[in-house]
Protein backbone atom coordinates (compact mmCIF):
# COMPACT_ATOMS: atom_id res chain seq x y z
CA UNK A 1 0.00 0.00 0.00
CA UNK A 2 1.10 3.70 -0.61
CA UNK A 3 0.29 5.78 2.47
CA UNK A 4 -0.43 9.07 1.69
CA UNK A 5 -0.85 12.16 4.29
CA UNK A 6 -3.36 14.53 3.48
CA UNK A 7 -2.85 17.24 5.43
CA UNK A 8 -5.90 19.46 6.16
CA UNK A 9 -4.80 23.09 6.38
CA UNK A 10 -7.84 25.04 4.29
CA UNK A 11 -9.23 26.82 7.33
CA UNK A 12 -9.15 31.10 7.78
CA UNK A 13 -8.78 31.03 11.49
CA UNK A 14 -11.18 32.90 12.02
CA UNK A 15 -11.24 32.18 15.87
CA UNK A 16 -8.05 33.07 16.56
CA UNK A 17 -8.53 36.44 15.23
CA UNK A 18 -5.13 37.10 13.28
CA UNK A 19 -4.46 38.29 10.17
CA UNK A 20 -2.85 34.76 8.74
CA UNK A 21 -4.66 31.40 9.56
CA UNK A 22 -3.72 29.71 12.94
CA UNK A 23 -1.66 27.20 10.87
CA UNK A 24 0.93 29.95 10.07
CA UNK A 25 1.28 30.92 13.64
CA UNK A 26 4.75 30.45 14.85
CA UNK A 27 5.39 28.37 18.11
CA UNK A 28 8.82 27.36 19.17
CA UNK A 29 10.67 28.74 16.04
CA UNK A 30 8.47 27.16 13.49
CA UNK A 31 4.62 27.48 12.24
CA UNK A 32 2.27 25.07 13.49
CA UNK A 33 2.17 23.58 10.06
CA UNK A 34 5.76 23.44 9.80
CA UNK A 35 5.80 21.11 12.84
CA UNK A 36 2.89 19.14 11.30
CA UNK A 37 4.76 18.66 8.43
CA UNK A 38 7.81 17.67 9.93
CA UNK A 39 6.50 14.85 11.76
CA UNK A 40 4.79 12.66 8.42
CA UNK A 41 7.94 14.09 6.61
CA UNK A 42 10.11 11.65 9.43
CA UNK A 43 7.57 8.87 9.36
CA UNK A 44 9.04 5.64 7.22
CA UNK A 45 5.74 4.50 7.01
CA UNK A 46 4.39 8.05 4.99
CA UNK A 47 5.30 7.83 0.92
CA UNK A 48 3.88 10.68 0.38
CA UNK A 49 2.41 14.15 1.68
CA UNK A 50 -0.36 16.36 -0.16
CA UNK A 51 -1.01 19.63 1.54
CA UNK A 52 -5.00 21.39 0.92
CA UNK A 53 -4.97 24.60 1.61
CA UNK A 54 -7.10 28.71 1.16
CA UNK A 55 -6.01 29.08 -2.14
CA UNK A 56 -4.95 32.89 -0.65
CA UNK A 57 -2.25 31.24 0.97
CA UNK A 58 -0.97 28.72 -1.50
CA UNK A 59 2.16 30.77 -2.01
CA UNK A 60 3.34 30.64 1.52
CA UNK A 61 2.95 27.06 1.29
CA UNK A 62 5.12 27.02 -1.55
CA UNK A 63 7.58 28.98 0.12
CA UNK A 64 7.60 26.30 3.32
CA UNK A 65 8.25 23.59 0.97
CA UNK A 66 11.21 25.01 -0.70
CA UNK A 67 12.18 26.47 2.45
CA UNK A 68 12.76 23.62 4.57
CA UNK A 69 13.57 20.95 1.59
CA UNK A 70 10.58 18.49 2.13
CA UNK A 71 10.87 15.73 -0.09
CA UNK A 72 7.26 14.08 0.37
CA UNK A 73 5.27 16.64 -0.27
CA UNK A 74 4.26 15.96 -3.60
CA UNK A 75 0.68 18.19 -3.91
CA UNK A 76 -0.53 21.35 -2.71
CA UNK A 77 -4.20 21.54 -3.44
CA UNK A 78 -6.70 23.99 -3.11
CA UNK A 79 -9.17 23.43 -0.38
CA UNK A 80 -12.82 24.76 -0.31
CA UNK A 81 -15.46 26.78 2.54
CA UNK A 82 -15.94 22.94 4.20
CA UNK A 83 -13.56 20.59 5.88
CA UNK A 84 -15.68 18.01 3.05
CA UNK A 85 -14.58 19.79 0.78
CA UNK A 86 -10.47 20.01 1.51
CA UNK A 87 -10.80 16.12 2.10
CA UNK A 88 -13.20 15.78 -1.76
CA UNK A 89 -10.33 17.72 -3.23
CA UNK A 90 -7.67 15.28 -2.17
CA UNK A 91 -10.16 12.21 -3.60
CA UNK A 92 -10.40 13.58 -6.30
CA UNK A 93 -7.11 14.58 -7.15
CA UNK A 94 -5.57 11.03 -6.12
CA UNK A 95 -8.60 8.87 -7.38
CA UNK A 96 -7.77 8.37 -11.23
CA UNK A 97 -4.23 7.91 -10.61
CA UNK A 98 -2.26 4.60 -11.58
CA UNK A 99 -2.79 1.79 -8.23
CA UNK A 100 -4.69 4.15 -6.68
CA UNK A 101 -6.61 1.24 -5.54
CA UNK A 102 -3.47 0.62 -3.71
CA UNK A 103 -4.23 4.29 -1.72
CA UNK A 104 -4.15 4.70 1.83
CA UNK A 105 -5.57 8.47 2.39
CA UNK A 106 -4.40 9.58 6.26
CA UNK A 107 -5.88 13.12 6.68
CA UNK A 108 -4.35 14.87 9.52
CA UNK A 109 -5.77 18.35 10.71
CA UNK A 110 -2.48 20.33 10.27
CA UNK A 111 -3.40 22.22 13.59
CA UNK A 112 -2.74 19.21 15.45
CA UNK A 113 1.27 19.73 15.42
CA UNK A 114 1.60 17.15 18.27
CA UNK A 115 0.77 13.98 16.45
CA UNK A 116 3.54 11.10 17.72
CA UNK A 117 5.30 8.80 15.01
CA UNK A 118 3.67 6.16 17.09
CA UNK A 119 0.29 7.23 16.75
CA UNK A 120 1.00 7.18 12.71
CA UNK A 121 2.93 3.77 13.14
CA UNK A 122 -0.43 2.61 14.66
CA UNK A 123 -3.01 4.06 12.57
CA UNK A 124 -1.23 2.54 9.69
CA UNK A 125 -0.70 -0.68 11.14
CA UNK A 126 -4.81 -1.22 11.71
CA UNK A 127 -5.28 0.18 7.89
CA UNK A 128 -3.71 -3.41 7.22
CA UNK A 129 -6.74 -4.74 8.60
CA UNK A 130 -9.48 -2.24 8.16
CA UNK A 131 -10.53 0.02 5.87
CA UNK A 132 -11.50 2.83 8.05
CA UNK A 133 -9.64 4.03 11.06
CA UNK A 134 -10.14 6.94 13.54
CA UNK A 135 -7.92 8.20 16.39
CA UNK A 136 -9.23 8.98 19.64
CA UNK A 137 -9.13 9.34 23.64
CA UNK A 138 -11.21 8.01 26.26
CA UNK A 139 -13.54 11.39 27.52
CA UNK A 140 -12.66 12.78 30.55
CA UNK A 141 -15.72 15.29 31.04
CA UNK A 142 -19.51 13.92 31.45
CA UNK A 143 -21.27 14.34 27.97
CA UNK A 144 -25.13 15.62 28.59
CA UNK A 145 -27.32 15.49 25.17
CA UNK A 146 -30.14 18.54 25.68
CA UNK A 147 -33.42 19.30 23.78
CA UNK A 148 -33.74 22.92 21.93
CA UNK A 149 -35.52 24.43 25.06
CA UNK A 150 -31.43 23.96 26.35
CA UNK A 151 -33.19 20.70 28.95
CA UNK A 152 -31.21 17.97 29.39
CA UNK A 153 -32.66 14.78 27.91
CA UNK A 154 -29.74 12.24 27.86
CA UNK A 155 -26.33 11.55 29.74
CA UNK A 156 -24.71 8.76 28.14
CA UNK A 157 -22.21 6.70 29.80
CA UNK A 158 -18.51 7.73 30.04
CA UNK A 159 -17.15 4.93 29.41
CA UNK A 160 -18.30 4.14 26.08
CA UNK A 161 -17.48 8.06 24.61
CA UNK A 162 -14.36 8.87 22.97
CA UNK A 163 -13.12 12.16 21.65
CA UNK A 164 -12.22 11.96 18.32
CA UNK A 165 -8.77 13.41 17.07
CA UNK A 166 -6.69 13.04 14.10
CA UNK A 167 -5.16 11.30 11.38
CA UNK A 168 -8.29 9.55 9.98
CA UNK A 169 -7.28 6.84 7.58
CA UNK A 170 -9.28 5.18 4.58
CA UNK A 171 -8.90 3.46 1.95
CA UNK A 172 -8.81 5.67 -1.08
CA UNK A 173 -12.09 3.80 -2.58
CA UNK A 174 -13.53 3.32 1.04
CA UNK A 175 -13.67 7.18 1.61
CA UNK A 176 -14.65 7.83 -2.26
CA UNK A 177 -17.62 5.93 -2.50
CA UNK A 178 -19.08 7.03 1.17
CA UNK A 179 -18.35 10.92 -0.34
CA UNK A 180 -19.96 9.30 -4.13
CA UNK A 181 -23.31 8.70 -1.66
CA UNK A 182 -23.04 11.64 0.56
CA UNK A 183 -23.02 13.55 -3.09
CA UNK A 184 -26.66 12.24 -3.53
CA UNK A 185 -27.90 13.59 -0.29
CA UNK A 186 -29.67 17.17 -0.47
CA UNK A 187 -29.36 17.30 3.44
CA UNK A 188 -25.17 16.39 3.36
CA UNK A 189 -22.82 18.43 6.33
CA UNK A 190 -20.39 16.99 8.01
CA UNK A 191 -16.92 17.72 10.17
CA UNK A 192 -15.37 14.85 10.20
CA UNK A 193 -14.25 12.47 7.48
CA UNK A 194 -14.85 8.74 10.06
CA UNK A 195 -18.97 10.55 10.26
CA UNK A 196 -19.04 10.12 6.61
CA UNK A 197 -17.96 7.10 6.13
CA UNK A 198 -20.45 6.19 9.40
CA UNK A 199 -23.76 7.42 7.73
CA UNK A 200 -22.87 6.43 4.26
CA UNK A 201 -21.05 3.06 4.71
CA UNK A 202 -22.77 1.54 7.52
CA UNK A 203 -21.40 -1.77 6.89
CA UNK A 204 -17.94 -0.63 7.03
CA UNK A 205 -16.25 -0.58 10.50
CA UNK A 206 -14.09 2.12 11.60
CA UNK A 207 -11.52 0.63 13.88
CA UNK A 208 -10.31 3.22 17.06
CA UNK A 209 -6.27 3.82 17.53
CA UNK A 210 -5.88 5.11 20.90
CA UNK A 211 -4.49 8.76 20.76
CA UNK A 212 -2.53 11.14 23.07
CA UNK A 213 -3.79 13.48 25.59
CA UNK A 214 -0.98 16.00 23.96
CA UNK A 215 -2.41 15.46 20.46
CA UNK A 216 -4.32 19.01 21.10
CA UNK A 217 -6.18 20.83 17.99
CA UNK A 218 -5.04 24.51 18.00
CA UNK A 219 -7.76 25.98 17.49
CA UNK A 220 -8.66 29.11 20.63
CA UNK A 221 -6.14 31.30 21.83
CA UNK A 222 -5.85 29.24 24.96
CA UNK A 223 -4.72 26.00 22.62
CA UNK A 224 -1.81 28.55 21.95
CA UNK A 225 -0.74 28.85 25.25
CA UNK A 226 -0.93 25.47 25.62
CA UNK A 227 1.09 24.49 22.57
CA UNK A 228 3.87 26.78 23.58
CA UNK A 229 4.37 25.02 26.82
CA UNK A 230 4.39 21.89 25.25
CA UNK A 231 6.90 22.15 23.45
CA UNK A 232 8.95 23.44 26.24
CA UNK A 233 7.57 20.24 28.13
CA UNK A 234 10.24 18.48 25.36
CA UNK A 235 13.03 16.61 26.64
CA UNK A 236 15.67 14.50 25.15
CA UNK A 237 15.88 10.84 26.38
CA UNK A 238 19.55 10.51 26.30
CA UNK A 239 21.81 7.48 25.98
CA UNK A 240 25.10 8.35 27.15
CA UNK A 241 26.49 4.98 25.39
CA UNK A 242 25.27 6.08 22.29
CA UNK A 243 26.50 9.67 22.94
CA UNK A 244 30.04 8.63 23.59
CA UNK A 245 30.59 5.84 20.54
CA UNK A 246 28.39 6.82 17.95
CA UNK A 247 28.97 10.37 18.04
CA UNK A 248 32.19 10.81 19.28
CA UNK A 249 33.56 11.40 15.80
CA UNK A 250 30.99 13.66 15.10
CA UNK A 251 31.97 15.76 18.31
CA UNK A 252 35.48 15.63 17.82
CA UNK A 253 35.30 17.87 15.20
CA UNK A 254 33.78 20.57 16.86
CA UNK A 255 34.67 23.71 18.27
CA UNK A 256 32.79 24.91 21.32
CA UNK A 257 33.31 27.81 23.58
CA UNK A 258 31.59 27.37 27.10
CA UNK A 259 31.25 30.81 29.43
CA UNK A 260 30.89 30.12 32.74
CA UNK A 261 33.32 26.72 32.01
CA UNK A 262 34.95 27.03 35.41
CA UNK A 263 32.44 25.16 37.61
CA UNK A 264 29.14 23.69 37.93
CA UNK A 265 27.36 22.39 34.94
CA UNK A 266 29.78 24.50 32.54
CA UNK A 267 32.66 22.14 33.90
CA UNK A 268 31.23 19.13 33.60
CA UNK A 269 30.15 20.40 30.00
CA UNK A 270 34.09 21.02 29.07
CA UNK A 271 34.67 17.86 31.18
CA UNK A 272 32.63 15.95 29.28
CA UNK A 273 34.19 17.03 25.80
CA UNK A 274 37.77 17.40 26.79
CA UNK A 275 37.45 13.44 27.58
CA UNK A 276 36.07 12.79 23.81
CA UNK A 277 38.53 14.55 22.16
CA UNK A 278 36.65 17.86 21.20
CA UNK A 279 38.26 21.29 21.23
CA UNK A 280 36.60 23.31 23.69
CA UNK A 281 37.60 26.43 25.13
CA UNK A 282 36.13 27.46 28.83
CA UNK A 283 35.61 31.06 30.01
CA UNK A 284 34.44 32.55 33.08
CA UNK A 285 35.30 35.28 35.67
CA UNK A 286 37.42 32.95 38.22
CA UNK A 287 39.30 31.98 34.87
CA UNK A 288 40.98 34.07 32.30
CA UNK A 289 38.90 37.11 33.98
CA UNK A 290 36.18 37.20 31.15
CA UNK A 291 32.75 38.22 32.61
CA UNK A 292 29.67 37.86 30.16
CA UNK A 293 28.37 41.21 31.15
CA UNK A 294 31.57 42.84 29.75
CA UNK A 295 30.93 42.75 25.47
CA UNK A 296 34.59 43.06 24.56
CA UNK A 297 35.68 40.42 26.80
CA UNK A 298 32.85 38.17 25.35
CA UNK A 299 34.30 39.61 21.88
CA UNK A 300 37.98 39.13 22.32
CA UNK A 301 37.48 35.69 23.57
CA UNK A 302 35.41 34.11 20.98
CA UNK A 303 37.98 35.97 18.47
CA UNK A 304 40.92 34.37 20.19
CA UNK A 305 38.84 30.65 19.82
CA UNK A 306 38.37 31.39 15.91
CA UNK A 307 41.91 32.84 15.40
CA UNK A 308 43.18 29.41 16.57
CA UNK A 309 40.94 27.27 15.06
CA UNK A 310 39.18 29.18 11.94
CA UNK A 311 35.60 28.47 13.44
CA UNK A 312 33.31 27.98 16.03
CA UNK A 313 30.64 25.44 16.09
CA UNK A 314 28.84 25.32 19.71
CA UNK A 315 28.78 28.18 21.93
CA UNK A 316 27.00 27.81 25.47
CA UNK A 317 26.51 30.46 28.09
CA UNK A 318 26.04 29.10 32.00
CA UNK A 319 27.05 32.45 33.68
CA UNK A 320 24.92 33.13 35.97
CA UNK A 321 24.45 34.40 39.94
CA UNK A 322 21.76 33.73 42.00
CA UNK A 323 22.12 35.74 45.76
CA UNK A 324 19.09 34.41 47.75
CA UNK A 325 17.68 37.22 49.72
CA UNK A 326 14.73 39.37 49.99
CA UNK A 327 14.83 42.15 47.22
CA UNK A 328 14.82 44.99 50.17
CA UNK A 329 17.93 43.45 51.62
CA UNK A 330 19.82 43.63 48.56
CA UNK A 331 21.86 46.50 47.71
CA UNK A 332 21.88 48.37 44.65
CA UNK A 333 25.34 46.89 43.09
CA UNK A 334 24.30 43.72 43.90
CA UNK A 335 20.69 43.70 41.83
CA UNK A 336 23.10 45.77 38.67
CA UNK A 337 25.67 42.64 39.02
CA UNK A 338 22.98 39.99 38.76
CA UNK A 339 21.15 41.70 36.26
CA UNK A 340 24.04 42.18 34.07
CA UNK A 341 25.71 39.15 34.38
CA UNK A 342 21.90 37.12 34.04
CA UNK A 343 20.60 39.33 31.13
CA UNK A 344 22.63 41.60 29.54
CA UNK A 345 25.33 39.36 29.62
CA UNK A 346 23.44 36.85 28.10
CA UNK A 347 22.66 39.32 25.26
CA UNK A 348 26.33 40.15 25.01
CA UNK A 349 27.44 36.55 24.11
CA UNK A 350 24.71 35.93 21.55
CA UNK A 351 25.30 38.90 19.67
CA UNK A 352 29.05 38.55 19.51
CA UNK A 353 28.36 34.95 18.72
CA UNK A 354 26.18 35.19 15.79
CA UNK A 355 28.65 35.93 12.87
CA UNK A 356 30.80 32.56 14.05
CA UNK A 357 27.45 30.75 14.39
CA UNK A 358 26.90 31.91 11.18
CA UNK A 359 29.55 30.46 9.27
CA UNK A 360 28.93 27.37 10.57
CA UNK A 361 25.19 27.00 10.76
CA UNK A 362 25.93 26.00 14.60
CA UNK A 363 24.45 25.90 17.79
CA UNK A 364 24.10 28.67 21.05
CA UNK A 365 22.64 26.93 24.30
CA UNK A 366 21.16 28.86 27.07
CA UNK A 367 20.85 28.02 30.59
CA UNK A 368 17.30 28.82 32.67
CA UNK A 369 16.02 27.88 35.81
CA UNK A 370 12.65 25.68 37.12
CA UNK A 371 12.68 28.84 38.77
CA UNK A 372 11.30 30.67 35.58
CA UNK A 373 7.65 29.63 35.87
CA UNK A 374 6.56 31.18 38.75
CA UNK A 375 8.67 34.05 40.73
CA UNK A 376 10.13 32.79 43.89
CA UNK A 377 10.45 34.82 47.35
CA UNK A 378 14.09 35.90 47.89
CA UNK A 379 15.34 35.26 44.66
CA UNK A 380 12.84 37.60 42.66
CA UNK A 381 15.70 39.11 40.22
CA UNK A 382 16.98 35.79 39.54
CA UNK A 383 14.13 34.13 38.50
CA UNK A 384 12.86 37.07 36.57
CA UNK A 385 16.16 37.16 34.40
CA UNK A 386 15.48 33.62 33.79
CA UNK A 387 12.46 34.09 32.42
CA UNK A 388 13.62 36.33 30.41
CA UNK A 389 16.15 33.58 28.81
CA UNK A 390 13.23 31.18 27.89
CA UNK A 391 11.75 34.52 25.79
CA UNK A 392 14.97 35.42 24.83
CA UNK A 393 15.94 32.28 23.40
CA UNK A 394 12.32 31.60 21.41
CA UNK A 395 12.43 35.11 20.09
CA UNK A 396 16.26 34.69 18.23
CA UNK A 397 15.41 31.26 17.30
CA UNK A 398 12.71 32.17 15.48
CA UNK A 399 14.78 35.37 14.04
CA UNK A 400 17.92 33.18 13.85
CA UNK A 401 16.46 30.25 11.97
CA UNK A 402 16.74 31.62 8.07
CA UNK A 403 20.45 31.82 9.01
CA UNK A 404 20.41 28.20 9.96
CA UNK A 405 21.23 29.08 13.29
CA UNK A 406 19.92 27.05 16.43
CA UNK A 407 18.88 28.10 19.51
CA UNK A 408 17.56 26.44 22.41
CA UNK A 409 17.71 26.52 26.32
CA UNK A 410 18.21 24.12 28.91
CA UNK A 411 15.89 23.75 32.16
CA UNK A 412 17.03 21.53 34.78
CA UNK A 413 15.20 20.66 37.88
CA UNK A 414 17.17 21.86 41.23
CA UNK A 415 20.35 20.98 40.55
CA UNK A 416 23.56 20.32 43.18
CA UNK A 417 26.33 22.83 42.27
CA UNK A 418 28.58 25.06 44.03
CA UNK A 419 26.55 28.10 43.81
CA UNK A 420 23.46 26.30 44.42
CA UNK A 421 25.35 24.72 47.48
CA UNK A 422 26.28 28.71 48.48
CA UNK A 423 23.08 29.75 48.44
CA UNK A 424 21.12 26.66 50.17
CA UNK A 425 23.61 24.81 51.73
CA UNK A 426 23.76 20.87 52.24
CA UNK A 427 20.65 19.37 51.07
CA UNK A 428 19.61 15.59 51.52
CA UNK A 429 21.66 13.33 49.44
CA UNK A 430 19.91 12.28 46.45
CA UNK A 431 17.11 15.10 46.25
CA UNK A 432 18.66 16.85 43.46
CA UNK A 433 20.09 16.25 40.00
CA UNK A 434 23.82 15.95 39.08
CA UNK A 435 25.44 18.43 36.99
CA UNK A 436 27.19 16.12 35.05
CA UNK A 437 23.83 14.95 33.91
CA UNK A 438 22.55 18.23 32.58
CA UNK A 439 25.88 18.69 30.92
CA UNK A 440 25.06 15.27 29.13
CA UNK A 441 21.52 16.43 28.31
CA UNK A 442 23.26 19.89 27.03
CA UNK A 443 25.51 18.19 24.50
CA UNK A 444 23.16 15.89 23.55
CA UNK A 445 20.71 18.92 22.47
CA UNK A 446 23.89 20.42 20.59
CA UNK A 447 23.47 17.16 18.33
CA UNK A 448 19.93 18.15 17.95
CA UNK A 449 17.88 19.39 14.65
CA UNK A 450 15.01 21.28 16.34
CA UNK A 451 15.71 25.12 17.73
CA UNK A 452 13.79 27.36 19.98
CA UNK A 453 12.84 24.74 22.67
CA UNK A 454 13.08 24.65 25.91
CA UNK A 455 14.87 21.15 27.30
CA UNK A 456 13.83 19.83 30.55
CA UNK A 457 15.68 17.70 32.59
CA UNK A 458 14.31 15.79 35.35
CA UNK A 459 15.69 13.57 38.37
Amino acid sequence: MTNICVLLAGGNGNRLGGELPKQFIKIAGKTIIEHSIDIFEKSEQINEIAIVINPMYVQQIEDIVIKNQYKKVKKILQGGKERSDSSLAAIRAYEHEPNSDHFNLIFHDAVRPFVSLSIIDKVISAMEKYNAVDVAIPATDTIIEVDEANFITNIPRRSKLRQGQTPQAFKLSTIRNAYKLAAQDPAFTSTDDCGVVLKYLPQEKVYVVEGSQSNIKVTYELDLFIADKLFQLKHLDLNTQELLQNQKETLKSKVIVVFGGSYGIGKDIVNIFNEIGAKVYAFSRTHNNVNVKDKKAVSKALKSVYDKNGKIDFVINTAAILNKEPLMNLDPESIQEITQVNYIGMINVATESFKYLKQTQGQLLLFTSSSYTRGRSSYSIYSSTKAAVVNFTQAIAEEWKNFDIKVNCINPERTQTPMRIKNFGIEPEGSLLKSKEVAKVSIQTLLSDFTGQIIYVKK
